[in-house]
């Protein structure tokens, strides 16, 4: 009987695949390839490697056909979930598909085959790009232009924070208070603390937005800036945001805007007009660059005028016909991000918009408004949805009633993967109690939407009148809900004890 390269298990009604370690496929003498014997001299390992350097053991790899090899990495890499492959609904996290196709323009031998060290004579047509691309994000924002060296959203937020503090000790004061909303994303604060500010927080109102009042009675001559998220994390439009940004620049603070939710505006509002002055933008979360697996990323930080002056150096300039750095720029906070930025990324984010062009850009925003208005109705009538009766690109849900059932929202989560689904973002943001938040962007079809509530639907039907099952899911994938705490702080990556 022939030993299959992974083992067939049964976890409740459902039959899963679990895989094999390469080194249980291992046969002696077997191999993936062979080389013809070496036609020049040969000398002795000894004579070329120092002895320090040299194994005493001989190495414990695995010998294994080329096949195995590649039927095993394929069938791990389809263990892992991805917007590939399922629909990925994570809340401000915009997880949408990304077009192939920028993925082979930035491996262009042009793009791929550039040092940073070549000297910008031979650097023009990347300059050229970077150039373009700067003036297309910044008509996109309402800006007056943009720095692409941030490699991160956060990034560009700690950048923002400083050109904040540059923009006041110019004028001869030193501001110490940032204002964020309760509602922010967790950066907002780490981003402005490790610039040495302090943190206000202003509350939201019972409508999930600013309160205006409050945030009248923190703002002082002391605040450098209000960092603000509109949307907001909980998928609502700050219709104030004209008179709150009257209330900052009554002050002379700056408006600065977390850029991660510029999906919802995109051409239909820019947040130059509103009154915003600094802005950094996800480009994996709006403008279609991988997601996730710790980066490369790209968060490029978009100024209005007056603090053009402190964005990072150098910058690129076109003059007569041609591009070149500048760096003589006296009040810039300097370089921070070794040559311009990650390049790879902003390739694939200047190949998306040149395909989708202006009339792309609004049907992406007008999408993602209405796919997320139509998921939240679906489900409307059988979860809790406590702030908003319509919705921007995301909306969040509560699941607190489900509490006198034992069923927490981490539960609902992981029953979700029994039925094809990632879960949304989960206890985020902090407002609201027990929060799923949902985001099914522009890409998704109303079939996936549909699927979707109806799995939602059932499991909410689940947690009334069968919760164990809850309880013990998920009960379809090669690992069970494990001890979180204890596998983040001592991680066992060896399949033979996970698996039990």
């Amino acid at each position: 009987m022939a030993i299959r390269p992974y083992e067939i298990q049964w976890q409740g009604n459902c039959q899963i695949m679990l895989e094999k370690l390469i080194f249980e496929k291992s046969s002696p003498g077997r191999m993936a390839y062979s080389l013809p014997e070496c036609d020049v001299s040969v000398k002795p390992i000894e004579e070329l490697i120092p002895e320090r350097f040299l194994r005493t053991e001989t190495a414990e790899l695995p010998e294994v056909a080329e096949i195995d090899v590649v039927r095993h990495f394929t069938r791990l890499s389809q263990l892992n979930y991805s917007v590939d492959t399922n629909f990925y609904p994570l809340g401000s996290c915009t997880m949408k598909y990304n077009p192939k196709v920028n993925e082979d323009v930035s491996g262009y031998d042009g793009f791929a085959n550039l040092h940073p060290y070549q000297n910008q004579e031979q650097c023009q047509g990347i300059l050229h790009i970077l150039y373009e691309f700067e003036k297309i994000v910044a008509e996109i924002c309402g800006m007056d232009t943009f720095t692409l060296q941030p490699a991160a959203g956060a990034h560009g937020e700690f950048i923002g924070m400083l050109i904040s503090r540059a923009y006041h000790l110019k004028k001869g004061r030193k501001r110490i208070k940032i204002i964020i909303p309760d509602s922010a994303h967790g950066t907002n604060p780490a981003s402005a603390a490790m610039c040495g500010f302090n943190i206000v927080e202003v509350k939201s109102n019972k409508q999930g937005l600013i309160d205006i009042e409050e945030l009248k009675r923190n703002i002082d001559n002391d605040v450098a800036a209000l960092m603000l998220t509109n949307p907001n994390t909980l998928g609502l439009f700050e219709k104030d945001i004209l008179k709150i940004a009257e209330i900052v620049h009554d002050v002379d603070a700056l408006l600065y805007l977390d850029g991660a939710n510029m999906d919802a505006l995109l051409g239909i509002a820019r947040p130059g007009d509103m009154g915003i002055d600094i802005l950094h933008l996800n480009l994996h979360k709006t403008f279609s660059t991988p997601h996730g697996g710790g980066g490369p990323g790209a968060g490029p930080l978009g100024v209005v005028k007056k603090l053009a002056p402190f964005l990072p150096a150098p910058r690129i300039v076109k003059k007569h016909g041609s591009y070149k750095w500048q760096c003589d720029l006296p009040d810039s906070i300097g370089r921070v991000k070794p040559f311009y930025g990650n390049i790879g990324v902003i390739i694939r984010a200047y190949a998306y918009l040149l395909s989708i062009g202006s009339e792309g850009l609004r049907r992406i925003g007008e999408s993602a408004l209405i796919n997320a208005n139509y998921l939240r109705k679906k489900i409307s009538d059988y979860v809790e949805i406590p702030y908003g009766k319509k919705c921007m690109h995301e909306f969040v849900a509560s699941t607190r009633k489900l509490k006198t059932n034992g069923i927490t929202t981490l539960d609902i989560a992981k029953r979700l993967l029994d039925y094809g689904f990632h879960s949304p973002t989960i206890y985020f943001p902090l407002i609201v109690e027990d929060a799923l938040m949902i985001e099914p962007t522009e890409t998704e079809t109303k079939e996936t939407l549909d699927e979707f509530a109806e799995a939602i639907i059932k499991i909410l039907e689940e947690a009334k009148n069968n919760p164990e099952i809850l309880k013990n899911a998920p009960h379809t994938t090669p690992v069970s809900r494990l001890d979180e705490v204890q596998a983040a702080r001592k991680p066992n990556l060896r399949w033979q004890k996970a698996r039990g």
